[in-house]
């Protein structure tokens, strides 16, 4: 029972300083003007989701709490409307994509 109960806690300890990590990452992006199209803490099935509109950031929890990212608008990953150019994360200065990426460690401190 005792080898369960420290599993069970280190899932939930990994799934909390996933959830800082990425939240580091998609608050500074906002703040910094990109848009954020997903949130997702956890890998594997999609266990829970849910969008306000599907103009805003649809945020998710996945079967495998292990990890987490992410997705900002990027048009290397697709195509990005002319008048969303302005908020694509590919579009940003240099310094502007370092501190977004930096912003995840930077929360777990």
């Amino acid at each position: 029972m005792e080898i369960l109960n420290n599993a069970l806690f280190f899932l939930i300890a990994v799934a909390v300083l996933v959830s800082f990590h990425e939240f580091g990452h998609f608050i500074v992006a906002r703040w910094l003007g990109v848009r954020v199209l997903k949130f997702s803490v956890g890998f594997g099935k999609t266990i829970w989701r849910w969008q306000k509109s599907p103009t805003e950031t649809e945020y998710a929890v996945g079967a495998i709490p292990l990890g987490g990212y992410v997705r900002m608008l990027d048009e290397r990953e697709g195509e990005v409307a002319t008048e969303e150019r302005d908020q694509a994360f590919n579009r940003k200065s240099l310094s502007t994509r370092s501190l977004i990426v930096l912003a995840g460690p930077a929360a777990n401190l």
